[in-house]
């Protein structure tokens, strides 16, 4: 185990390499020329910025389908995809298990949208110690938070409601799409029978009625011109990360023998996330599911340890011996301990009466401010 562990110890070094990096090259599963679905973002306030729909950057030569870049999955659904996976065998064991009972439901911290930073997590026991935790980040040591939440270290984390801690993701990926062609497509909803000249509805006696009657499904609902999903003529790329530079920044205080074992945990799980076999492509959502494009050049998938200089050295790193290193560096550095917790209503009373009390100072400071 001992010459395991060792095993990067030269990439967390001060001298050590910049970044790993994944270069995969998509093609929709139908076929490269066929049609695939982005994610769809809500419209912005300003609608003249962005009228929601799919997050397409240019084109750049001023044409309706030039040249022009589509993403197609977001850095953070991406590591939501995966992070869920460290619940699972064989990776259970990597990191706590803290499942949250919440009315009817149990949930795992590994599926909150902002990790230990949480509401979830802040209205249970766990307040108290994520909070010291926090602290702990912002005085130069990780350890505490890499106990409870290690997977927040690994992804990313912003204690935005408390102690504005805020840990870089390690593990970045996102995948996109080129030059793409937009489609538009059509629809049209026809009930089983015509309610009104059946008799068993009355004829809608206002707009606001018939509007009623479409939403509920019984009159004909016409739907034309919505995104139809795009054709990447210019192909579709994965592109990650693992930053080993910002890795050699977790710090343990000052007790250097600790903070190696923390640099090899992280770097561990992180291992285990960058080099997942599937949980970063694959079905994506309805008409998206993307596998390798196996007649990419210079090859369909490119994996290199990039180092301060720029120098790339190819890497055969498999996700078997991912693993092995991640589990010799858990039980080096200790996992913490697994739990169930309640969420705890009156904790979520206290949060929401301290958000609108800050809100009401912030509105009084401003007011201050401009001298009403």
């Amino acid at each position: 185990m001992s010459d395991l562990v060792k095993t990067f110890d030269g990439w967390l070094a001060d001298a050590g390499p910049a970044a790993l990096v994944i270069r995969e090259h998509l093609m929709p599963v139908e076929g490269q020329d066929a049609v695939l679905f982005p994610a769809t973002f809500a419209a912005a306030e300003d609608k003249a910025k962005f009228a929601g729909g799919y997050n397409i950057d240019g084109p750049f030569d001023g044409q309706p389908d030039g040249e022009n870049v589509c993403l197609i999955d977001s850095v953070g659904s991406q590591a939501n995809r995966v992070e869920p996976e460290f619940g699972k065998e064989p990776y259970a064991g990597l990191v706590p298990q803290i499942a949250i009972k919440a009315g009817g439901r149990t949930v795992s911290l590994l599926e909150a949208g902002h990790r230990a930073g949480d509401a979830i997590a802040r209205c249970t026991e766990l307040a108290g110690p994520i909070h010291e935790a926090f602290k702990q980040v912002l005085r130069g040591n990780t350890v505490e938070l890499a106990k409870i939440a290690p997977t927040s270290v690994v992804f990313g984390v912003w204690d935005s409601r408390n102690t504005q801690a805020r840990l870089p993701r390690l593990v970045n990926s996102t995948i996109r799409a080129f030059n793409v062609r937009r489609l538009t497509r059509g629809a049209q909803f026809v009930p089983v029978i015509d309610y009104v000249a059946e008799g068993v509805l009355e004829e809608a006696s206002s707009k606001a009625v018939k509007d009623k009657y479409a939403q509920k499904g019984f009159t004909h609902v016409p739907s034309a011109a919505t995104p139809g999903g795009v054709i990447a003529t210019g192909g579709v790329r994965r592109d990650a990360t693992l930053n080993l530079a910002a890795i050699r920044r977790l710090m343990a205080g000052s007790d250097q023998a600790q903070t190696l074992a923390l640099r090899r945990y992280i770097l561990g799980l992180s291992l285990v996330a960058f080099t997942h076999p599937s949980a970063f492509v694959g079905y994506l959502r309805q008409g998206c599911t993307l596998v390798l494009d196996p007649d990419a050049k210079p090859a369909p998938r490119e994996f290199s340890l990039v180092e301060p200089d720029g120098t790339r050295r190819p890497q055969t790193l498999t996700h078997a011996e991912a693993l092995a290193y991640a589990k010799v560096a858990a039980e080096k550095f200790g996992v913490g301990p697994s739990k169930t917790v309640e969420f705890d209503k009156s904790r979520a009373k206290d949060d929401v009466d301290d958000a609108k009390a800050e809100k009401k100072g912030a509105k009084g400071k401003r007011a201050a401010d401009a001298g009403e």
